[in-house]
């Protein structure tokens, strides 16, 4: 059993920056794709970035493309969003996920749907001031 722990959020001015981490336990990620997703007041979650379980290719929601980067440390078990120029419309919880894609496939793609995630974090809040 996988255990996904977020840290790093916090209050923010509006253009600042923020890395947020995802700590695993109970198990490495190097078989894993990993994800950030967020969820806002009254809305629901959606995927912000997500990592093929090699690394090989990522995948950024619009909105936080050229602005974001997702990465993974496997040897520290550790999945990172980095956060720059941030915006007030980027508050929100921001989740980790993990998939376990096998470590084969050397193509496979990061995994973009949250049902098809297998663990998830308890979330940390970002907030942003305009």
């Amino acid at each position: 059993q996988v255990k996904l722990v977020e840290s790093g959020g916090g209050l923010v001015q509006a253009g600042g920056s923020l890395r947020l981490s995802c700590a695993a336990s109970g198990g490495t990620l190097d078989r894993y794709g990993m994800g950030w997703f967020r969820q806002a007041p009254g809305t629901g979650r959606v995927i912000v970035a997500a990592i093929a379980w090699n690394g090989r290719t990522t995948h950024y929601a619009d909105s936080v493309k050229g602005r974001f980067i997702i990465s993974k440390d496997n040897a520290k078990s550790t999945a990172y969003l980095q956060m720059s120029s941030l915006k007030p419309e980027d508050t929100a919880v921001y989740y980790c996920a993990a998939d376990y894609q096998g470590g084969v496939d050397r193509f496979r793609g990061p995994t973009l749907n949250g049902d098809d995630y297998d663990y998830w974090g308890q979330g940390t809040q970002v907030t942003v001031s305009s």
